[in-house]
């Protein structure tokens, strides 16, 4: 074996790697890098057909890529949608992805029924693509008790559009956010917030009385 059917089969294993992600964007960028790797390889030995075919596949990834990079902050795109702390289609969710709720949120529980709380969805068309839950705290602190990313999106940062839109805290009167403490991989040094003790902090800005969010 030479080391052109070395790249060959690198190329090869590295498709077919991308089709086991879950992960869009993961999936997307990998299958790109297999597609352009199998396109220097059936090049170099002359194999045409499969070189236009790879081609047309690299091509395809860069549009699905440049439209998932363009639109990864688009309020647009993610939109925020408030629901009952004793939703049925919420508790669905919670349920379908429990185990991996609990990878990521270690000694994460939901009490539906304790005043204070408040559920959003964050959802692409019909989508849901992260979960977001929170209760009151003394002294207008919004602690949050679940920031989570369904395995698809996990490369985004959906949560995002909820704290952007500080209104959804100031109007309960909250001035501070805090993260869950001991997430796994937490993103929020990124949106903002500070670290402060196993949690991440963030300081709303104060809203005028009448005045917009």
């Amino acid at each position: 074996m030479n080391w052109w059917d070395l790249v060959g089969w690198a190329g090869s294993a590295v498709l077919v790697w991308s089709l086991l992600q879950s992960r869009v964007l993961r999936l997307r960028a990998l299958n790109l890098l297999g597609s352009v790797v199998l396109t220097g390889y059936n090049a170099a030995i002359g194999v045409w057909p499969m070189v236009g075919l790879n081609l047309v596949l690299a091509a395809i990834n860069v549009w699905y890529l440049r439209g998932m990079l363009a639109t990864r902050h688009d309020e647009k795109t993610y939109q925020v949608v408030e629901v009952g702390v004793g939703d049925q289609f919420l508790a669905h969710t919670l349920r379908v992805h429990a185990n991996d709720i609990a990878r990521f949120n270690p000694g994460f529980r939901w009490d539906q029924d304790a005043s204070g709380r408040s559920a959003f969805l964050v959802v692409t068309a019909d989508e849901v693509v992260g979960v977001v839950l929170s209760h009151a705290e003394a002294h207008g602190v919004a602690q949050i008790d679940l920031d989570y990313v369904t395995p698809k999106f996990r490369d985004f940062t959906p949560g995002e559009f909820v704290y952007r839109r500080s209104r959804l805290f100031t109007e309960r009167g909250f001035h501070r956010v805090v993260s869950p403490p001991r997430m796994i991989a937490p993103y929020y040094h990124r949106l903002g917030f500070r670290p402060e003790g196993d949690s991440y902090v963030l300081d709303l800005p104060a809203t005028p009385a009448g005045g917009p969010a």
